[in-house]
């Protein structure tokens, strides 16, 4: 086998890889089954740290690494200069480290940007002014709208202390236990 041969071998097994990853996915690709670590998606890779992102080790990154390998590899045997496997190889190796190195910073980039929680707002929530929107019966759940970011969210609400708050009264966000708000009459 020529190293011509094995550089498009690279390059074919890539782009199949890839389009087969693609067609798959879109046509079986449901959320049914989950893999531990990752945030459960095998696109995620081979890490157990259970946050949104991509692995260096994902298929994706192995993929776009073998095509890119094989990609370069038959673009300088094409060059008298860099035509040799011992030159053309490790300049393979190397365009192939900057292509994956240069898609696993956007792709992270991607994914931090589409990826968060709301576990760390609601945290933050505590202090925050919100109107009743549904009266709070005495030690009874109602209604409150509040506006974080230009958005406004409604939760339900209890009062601290237990007791009744009327429609469209204004309140103070204490503390938020799962889903449920507790406020006290702002002052």
């Amino acid at each position: 086998m020529t190293v011509h041969a094995i550089y498009l071998f690279c390059l074919v097994v890539g782009l199949v890889f890839t389009l087969f990853s693609v067609v798959a996915g879109h046509f079986f690709g449901g959320h049914a089954d989950h893999v531990g670590g990752s945030g459960g998606h095998a696109e995620a890779g081979a890490d157990s740290s259970d946050m949104p992102g991509v692995s260096i080790f994902s298929p994706t990154i192995l993929a776009a690494f073998i095509t890119a390998f094989g990609g370069f590899g038959l673009i300088f045997t094409q060059f008298s200069a860099t035509g040799k496997t011992i030159v053309s190889a490790p300049l393979s190796l190397v365009c192939a480290f900057l292509v994956v190195g240069a898609l696993y910073k956007f792709l992270s980039a991607v994914f931090t940007h589409t990826q968060s929680s709301s576990e760390s707002r609601v945290g933050q929530l505590a202090g925050t002014t919100a109107s009743i929107i549904s009266p709070i019966p005495e030690n009874g759940v109602g209604e409150i709208a509040y506006v974080v970011g230009g958005t406004r969210y409604t939760a339900p609400a209890r009062m601290e202390n237990g007791t009744s708050v009327a429609n469209g009264k204004l309140v103070k966000i204490t503390r938020v236990v799962g889903t449920q708000f507790y406020v006290e009459a702002a002052s």
